[in-house]
């Protein structure tokens, strides 16, 4: 597998519609936040090859960094041997569809995340402190309704550490950006709101009956929908393109 070096990454500049682009890093580390899921490109034999991932975010001491979780037989844990793979991730939410009164200027809403850098597996002695932190990320509270995780478990399990100093965030937050003088307004316009619900919890038929729904569960559910529900009133307070 051929690496790049550093100095072959791409350009974080956005090309189009470049007032998307975000440069805050707070808009970085909260599409980061909000996610769980992530889409790793790596180059295998040549030929882009694109994986999902499971990931939290934490500092292991040299500051924030994403960190993606998998099997110790995992690919990509392979190619990253112990110099490192390097990888471009990317993390996206889609925040709505938005409908204008042509197919052509219709769009979306949306957060995106790029991330370029040198996947390297954590080093052993913050192994479980990676394993801690996605943890966290995705299923907060859990740790303490569960058991400790086994040294076998642990054994099975790897994660590789991205920097987050090379990243390129866009975004679009707005309405349709539609001149209320053109098209047919007669049509219908306007932004269908999409976003991250939980649905009811379904208890696995191997728990008694008598177990309630844990707090990691419901706590989870109701950020998700009060998240949801706050960026459907901003959405409605906007107009025109961001």
């Amino acid at each position: 597998m051929t690496h790049t070096t550093r100095n072959d990454a791409p350009s974080l500049a956005v090309r189009r519609l470049r007032q998307r682009q975000e440069h805050d890093p707070a808009v970085l580390r909260e599409i980061l936040a909000e996610g769980m899921f992530a889409h790793v490109a790596v180059v295998r034999d040549g030929l882009p090859v694109v994986l999902p991932f499971l990931y939290g975010v934490g500092d292991l001491g040299r500051g924030p960094e994403l960190l993606l979780h998998g099997s110790t037989g995992g690919g990509l844990f392979l190619d990253a041997g112990d110099d490192g793979v390097p990888v471009s991730v990317a993390v996206t939410h889609i925040d709505g569809l938005v409908y204008a009164t042509s197919l052509f200027d219709s769009s979306a809403n949306y957060r995106s995340a790029m991330i370029f850098g040198l996947a390297t597996p954590v080093p052993a002695d913050r192994h479980a402190d990676a394993l801690r932190i996605v943890g966290d990320h995705l299923m907060p509270g859990r740790r303490a309704e569960v058991r400790e995780t086994t040294r076998r478990e642990r054994m099975a399990t790897q994660v590789l550490r991205v920097p987050l100093d090379r990243a390129s965030v866009k975004v679009r937050f707005a309405g349709t950006g539609e001149d209320p003088g053109d098209g047919d307004r007669t049509v219908w316009s306007g932004v269908l709101p999409l976003s991250l619900h939980p649905g009811e919890p379904v208890t696995d038929p191997s728990t008694a009956e008598t177990t309630p729904v844990p707090p990691s569960v419901t706590t989870l559910a109701a950020r998700l929908t009060a998240r949801a529900s706050t960026r459907h009133a901003d959405l409605a307070r906007l107009s025109g393109d961001a």
